[in-house]
């Protein structure tokens, strides 16, 4: 049992390419995408996760903080909060908004971008993860502002770089791409991403990194998202886990500041929460799915936890706008 596969499938995320970028020194771009400017590719989504994946020359990123990256052939820097960036190469120019310079195709095919002053050239594939209501995730909100997926040491870069060479080159032929495959190359980018972010975290650097190394809470951890709906108590995940109660309520709060209940309670508002907005599922059919025997008890929750009744947040009255 897999607790970070089991999370990362909890939070419904979908994925595909978006664009193709070509660049010659000196070139800079101000990365300001959001959701709603993806949506022919990311759907109804008002959140997502942006990768830039280097196919040729070298990629620099300027974090949120001013804080400098680069990104070799075969490595992708993901962006987990879509927070606001810039792309560089390695000679100093001005930053354009990369809306700017795109190519926009009307039939909703993968957009490009060929920009520069003639230099070295870079050539890189954007790529996103959509969902609703990911502002909540536990994981995502636990990742840096940046991190770095290295396909040239990780055991699926071969076939990733492979899909991908493949998309850019259909792009510069004018040839549909496979959603489809691209969707799933995406999503096992950032499966490997975080994998490999977790397992080369030190120790106490990333309270969920250290909950995910943790044998037990890991295990707790997989139970919970897989099934929401059982009636969990401390007491079942422990036995479940091989620890004592009071060990594991310690291990919860050591690496993810709560108790087990708690993020149980969490865990099965957030699921409710996707599947209201998603599936358009009733209030007490969403209840049911993650355990609440009483519409009146989850729809109370529901309102601490999110702020709005549940029939609200499925109508799509909420905070939660990219």
């Amino acid at each position: 049992m897999d607790a970070l596969s089991e999370i990362l499938r909890a939070a419904r995320l979908t994925g595909g390419v978006f664009l193709h970028g070509e660049f010659s020194e000196p070139w800079c771009l101000s990365s300001e995408l959001k959701a709603s400017d993806c949506s022919a590719f990311l759907g109804p989504a008002d959140q997502m996760v942006l990768y830039h994946y280097v196919l040729e020359g070298c990629l620099t990123v300027i974090d949120p903080e001013g804080n400098a990256h680069m990104f070799l052939p075969g490595q992708a820097v993901v962006i987990p909060r879509n927070d606001r960036h810039h792309l560089q190469g390695s000679e100093p120019a001005q930053a354009v908004s990369a809306l700017e310079v795109a190519e926009v195709p009307e039939d909703g095919e993968l957009m490009a971008i060929r920009h520069g002053g003639g230099g070295q050239r870079t050539r890189i594939v954007c790529g996103f993860l959509g969902g609703r209501g990911l502002r909540h995730d536990p994981l995502l909100n636990a990742l840096p502002s940046v991190f770095r997926y290295n396909g040239n040491t990780n055991g699926s870069g071969p076939v990733i770089r492979m899909t991908l060479e493949l998309a850019a080159k259909e792009v510069a032929e004018g040839r549909p791409g496979s959603d489809a495959t691209l969707a799933r190359i995406s999503e096992l980018l950032f499966v490997e991403a975080v994998r490999d972010y977790v397992e080369s975290s030190p120790a106490h650097a990333n309270g969920f990194s250290d909950a995910l190394k943790d044998r037990a809470v890991s295990k707790a951890l997989a139970l919970i998202h897989r099934n929401p709906k059982e009636k969990w108590t401390v007491e079942a995940l422990a036995r479940t886990c091989g620890v004592s109660r009071s060990v594991l309520a310690e291990r919860f709060n050591t690496h993810l500041g709560c108790p087990p209940g708690e993020y149980l309670v969490e865990t099965r508002l957030r699921l409710a929460a996707n599947d209201l907005i998603n599936r358009k599922t009733s209030v007490l059919e969403a209840a049911a799915l993650v355990g609440y025997g009483s519409e009146a008890a989850f729809s109370r929750a529901f309102k601490r936890q999110y702020g709005v009744s549940p029939s609200l947040w499925r109508n799509g009255t909420n905070t939660d706008v990219d």
